[in-house]
């Protein structure tokens, strides 16, 4: 084990922002040269902002140089990063698109260490980081540290997170227990690498809850830091990703999904995937993290524990007590387009989701002024959310618009 070297992981795909996020993190380091980075840079000629010549003599520097359309998605990068590492003491994978406090390794490593030395075996540092904007920057730097929260079981089966402050970080000494991991901040032993690598049959959704479950089944325990270290760019607005310069992204990430179905055992999947060395872990099994987080699987539920943004771990319940304490919490967006709905004088939209049988499950219509919300979005089609308590998966949903002057207009649906 090379003591005190961090292994640094960051794939970058076609990003403005990943040398000045190579040159804040080396000037803000304590010790820069125990820092080993490992780049797997996906760019194209034409950006010629995006030169890495500087640093490729540099020893501490280990780059993968990829061409963007030889590209094949996030996890696929960072598993590349993963096969140059070389038995670093520590590990540290970000995005491409961070800013640092100062003395930001010495932070994590004193972080790490307490956790060790108050008795966790194999702490994990990660989560969903406090925000900047690099056109304001350092102006609009969020000072709050950040944990991850249940959101959704999405139609795929895949788990999404939404990030909120931690309130009482002012009093706590230590950090946070998580349920849940982020790609774009983890802080761990180096082994981690080696034990719980990225799956690079994954896409992008579904790699952070596979990861956590993997984790955890390793015997990692996971952890929010109390304190504001690294910050993270989440917007990236009008910046080109790697599903916009591929036509069939949408094939492997179809195939993803369905991946992590099997993984969980979701909706009857055929075990049909031999998952080797991304599969879980043999400390903990899959039941333990789910009695730990208050998440359900196969049943694509969670505890009440859970919604109500508790810390982990879930309380301890058995037999028909624990079976009784899991509601299913369906929440979706409608992405509808704009030239779907072309009136300007729509009075009501019918929102309903339907299950197996054509039954209505839920309805809640679309009132004028929501309406007008929904036609003003930035991003150029309509985004319906709806959350509600079901026993039974919706098969499907229904937009019904309404016009004042042209009655019932052209009903739209989609399968989930």
């Amino acid at each position: 084990m090379k003591e005190n070297k961090i292994f640094v992981q960051i794939a970058s795909y076609r990003d403005k922002e990943l040398l000045p996020t190579l040159k804040d993190s080396i000037e803000k380091a304590k010790h820069p040269e125990n820092l080993v980075f490992s780049i797997c840079w996906q760019h194209a000629e034409e950006d010629e902002w995006d030169n890495l010549s500087e640093y490729k003599d540099d020893e501490r520097f280990k780059i993968i140089d990829v061409p963007y359309l030889e590209a094949q998605g996030p996890c696929w990068a960072r598993n590349a990063l993963q096969q140059q590492y070389d038995d670093e003491e520590y590990t540290l994978q970000l995005d491409s698109h961070h800013r640092f406090s100062q003395d930001w390794d010495e932070s994590l490593i004193e972080m790490y260490k307490g956790l060790k030395e108050s008795g966790v075996e194999k702490p994990l540092l990660t989560g969903y980081i406090p925000s900047y904007n690099p056109e304001t920057d350092p102006d609009g730097r969020v000072s709050v540290p950040w944990r991850m929260n249940f959101d959704r079981f999405a139609p795929e089966g895949v788990v999404h997170f939404l990030p909120a402050s931690i309130d009482n970080h002012k009093e706590i000494t230590s950090p946070e227990p998580a349920r849940f991991y982020s790609g774009h901040f983890t802080f761990g032993s180096g082994s981690f690498v080696k034990e719980v690598p990225h799956d690079p049959n994954y896409y992008f959704h579904g790699e952070e809850i596979s990861l956590a479950v993997r984790a955890f089944t390793w015997g990692y325990d996971l952890f929010h830091p109390h304190k504001v270290i690294i910050w993270h760019e989440y917007t990236r607005t009008g910046k080109v990703k790697q599903w916009d310069d591929v036509k069939d992204w949408h094939v492997k990430n179809t195939e993803s999904f369905r991946r992590n179905r099997v993984l969980f055992g979701m909706d009857d999947e055929p075990q049909d995937i031999d998952f080797g060395p991304y599969g879980f872990g043999p400390v903990r099994t899959l039941e333990d993290y789910e009695k730990y987080s208050g998440l359900s699987f196969k049943k694509r539920s969670v505890q009440q524990y859970t919604l109500d943004k508790n810390t982990p771990p879930n309380p301890i319940l058995e037999g028909q007590e624990y079976e009784d304490s899991f509601v299913r919490a369906f929440k979706h967006c409608i992405d509808v387009g704009y030239d779907l709905v072309p009136e300007d004088d729509y009075d009501f939209w019918v929102v309903a989701f339907h299950g197996a049988n054509d039954e209505t499950l839920f309805r809640k219509d679309a009132d004028e002024n929501e309406i007008k919300r929904l036609k003003n979005d930035p991003d150029g089609y309509c985004k319906i959310w709806r959350e509600f308590r079901t026993s039974e998966h919706p098969k499907y949903w229904v937009v019904w618009p309404h016009s004042k002057s042209k009655d019932w207009c052209k009903r739209i649906t989609g399968n989930l």
